[in-house]
């Protein structure tokens, strides 16, 4: 063989040698992306109802300094002071108490409410008084608070 024409053999095959080497890239590997934490959070707490809730009604003819109606009854003197306690509970920016004092037909005697605003237990007291005397017969209080009825109590006058 000559080497004349070696040279365009080697060449060739050099060049397709290299050809193939710069062609072959090295492969880099994906980057592992970690999943992402999964960060359990907790429900919203409920809301708070602020409310004051009805607990006991009492009828007497006297208070004590926490405003709760002592010497408790259901029959009166016809000059008794008469006093209706409602004890409540709970927590309420603002509430309505109403007392609705009521003769045995149904005459109304006397209304009135009071705004209360509620943080624990507490005593509400109303009062009914005539000083000439009341009319012997059978009374009621009907107690509402923030509108619905809640208590009622009947009594005597003797």
């Amino acid at each position: 063989m000559n080497r004349t024409n070696f040279a365009p053999v080697a060449f060739t095959l050099a060049a397709a040698v290299a050809l193939a080497a710069c062609g072959k890239k090295e492969e880099v590997p994906a980057p592992v992306v970690a999943p992402a934490p999964v960060v359990e959070t907790a429900p919203p707490p409920a809301p708070v109802v602020e409310t004051a809730s009805f607990v006991a009604l009492s009828v007497g003819n006297q208070l004590d300094a926490n405003q709760k109606a002592t010497a408790t009854a259901d029959t009166f003197a016809p000059t008794d002071t008469i006093y209706a306690t409602v004890a409540t509970d709970g927590n309420a920016p603002n509430a309505a108490i109403v007392a609705r004092w009521t003769f045995s037909d149904g005459q109304l005697v006397d209304e009135s409410s009071q705004s209360i605003v509620q943080s624990g237990p507490a005593n509400t007291a109303f009062h009914i008084a005539k000083p000439d005397g009341w009319p012997v017969g059978t009374y009621k209080v009907e107690i509402t608070l923030d509108g619905n009825p809640v208590a009622s109590e009947e009594f005597m006058v003797q």
